[in-house]
């Protein structure tokens, strides 16, 4: 489903993604399962983004072409002890250690974008103020995470060095479990290729669509997220219900 506004054809992307092929969290849904879910919600576009690991792509392709998804190349790489997400880059992105070997990699593939994921979140894997700054021209864009609500915001930090330093801001849902799809995506506009969705990225042509979760809704997917971790045979013994589940009724499941 692609989104008609005053600036042209905007398209509906989710730019971070996890699936149960991560190598590092416990996720109970396969890629199939998530590209059918977004296709039910009007997505256009998808970036699987495991830890560590850039999927390949490639024997997903037809399946998401027949749903109407763009799939966009993409990895959660761990960068000097920070996450970093990169999009639409080759399979060199395993090669990356170090904010040196970004920098490297951006100049050798120029079509590929770095978006700083939930940069301010009190977490150690957040990138913080400090790398923001020492590396801040790596970065096309900053992303606004769905973990919110009405009264706690981690984001609002993360929008202010975004406007300060003239950078974009995406939403994202940051999914791990597929009742999380549909509070917080981006419309880009662009044509539909991961190239020219990147393209558009980095020129700032995206507006974010997002709500606040309620606390409800928030301490669910982190209590799902800490069983899944302490417990992961809980988790499996729920994929059937959770794949099964419609997409409007997902988050009514206990």
């Amino acid at each position: 489903m692609s989104h008609q506004m005053s600036s042209g054809t905007m398209l509906k992307i989710e730019l971070h993604a996890h699936t149960g092929d991560d190598p590092v969290d416990r996720i109970s849904y396969t890629t199939s399962d998530l590209i059918d879910r977004l296709a039910d919600a009007g997505y256009d576009g998808l970036a699987i983004t495991l830890h560590d690991r850039q999927l390949d792509i490639r024997p997903h392709l037809r399946h998401a072409a027949r749903r109407g998804v763009v799939l966009i190349p993409g990895i959660e790489r761990t960068i000097e002890r920070r996450h970093v997400l990169l999009l639409n880059f080759s399979q060199a992105v395993h090669d990356v250690r170090t904010f040196a070997d970004l920098a490297t990699l951006k100049s050798r593939e120029p079509g590929g974008v770095v978006v700083a994921p939930h940069p301010f979140f009190p977490a150690g894997c957040s990138l913080g103020r400090r790398a923001l700054d020492a590396h801040a021209s790596l970065f096309d864009a900053v992303e606004r995470n769905a973990m919110y609500t009405a009264s706690l915001d981690f984001n609002l930090e993360a929008e202010r060095w975004a406007a300060a330093h003239g950078k974009p801001v995406v939403g994202a849902g940051d999914l791990h479990r597929l009742w999380q799809i549909g509070t917080t995506w981006t419309l880009v506009d662009a044509e539909r290729r991961p190239d020219a969705i990147c393209a558009a990225i980095a020129a700032g042509r995206v507006r974010v669509e997002t709500r606040p979760l309620a606390w409800r809704e928030a301490a669910r997917t982190i209590a799902s997220l800490v069983i899944g971790q302490l417990a992961p045979g809980l988790v499996a013994a729920g994929r059937r219900t959770e794949s099964e589940a419609p997409a409007g009724e997902a988050q009514l499941l206990t």
